[in-house]
């Protein structure tokens, strides 16, 4: 799952009291931003391994900290408390912890077995990435639902959406469909950072061209 992170951040900017569009997309990501940051420290730590699952080479033998679902609760936790005391609204910061927390649960769907509950085996994963006629339709409803949904409700200006929409497809297609890998480098940390910044500054964009808050 990468795009599809971001459909509960788009469901979750429609309610009235959510923070902005760029904080949900913060929180969709948070716990890939950490894993990135901890895999360029080797705190986590991934290898390529071909054939691991059909969809994605890479595998994720150790990510406690960020892929556990206890690690995701800190982290939902931290995110939504932070929240709430920048905005002072209990509701916005409900909101940001489930749009965290919902990260793991929507891996748990498409990665082979390599999450855990606590950071420890047993390893749970459904494995869509191993069928590319269930995962790549289900990523892509997921999104581009999310956004037609949030588009409806905000009425944000076409060409920053357009533009948001793009700017993931593009990323999904090279994930899909890019070179491979052959290993892990700091490189692979830096393109992630570059893909979750770029789409979170478009949905700042987006967010800036919102019609109920022009209105307001």
């Amino acid at each position: 799952m990468f795009i599809g992170h971001f459909s509960p951040a788009m469901i979750a900017a429609r309610h009235k009291d959510a923070p902005s569009l760029p904080v949900l997309f913060i929180g969709a990501q948070l716990v890939d931003w950490a894993f990135f940051g901890l895999l360029l420290t080797g705190i986590e730590k991934m290898r390529v391994t071909p054939g691991i699952s059909v969809m994605n080479p890479m595998d994720l033998y150790h990510m406690p900290y960020t892929h556990s679902l206890l690690g995701s609760a800190l982290f939902a936790t931290l995110f939504g408390g932070l929240v709430f005391l920048v905005s002072k609204n209990r509701m916005a910061g409900i909101i940001s912890g489930l749009v965290v927390l919902s990260h793991w649960f929507l891996d748990l769907l498409v990665h082979v077995p390599d999450l855990t509950l606590i950071g420890s085996p047993p390893k749970l994963g459904l494995g869509l990435w191993n069928h590319r006629a269930i995962e790549m339709p289900l990523e892509l409803g997921l999104t581009f639902g999310s956004l037609w949904l949030y588009s409806k409700a905000v009425k944000p200006r076409m060409l920053p959406l357009a533009v948001l929409g793009g700017v993931m497809l593009l990323f999904q297609a090279v994930n899909w469909f890019g070179p491979v890998e052959t290993e892990v480098t700091t490189g692979t940390s830096l393109l992630a950072f570059f893909a979750f910044g770029l789409i979170t500054l478009a949905a700042w964009w987006v967010y800036r061209s919102e019609g109920r808050k022009q209105a307001g």
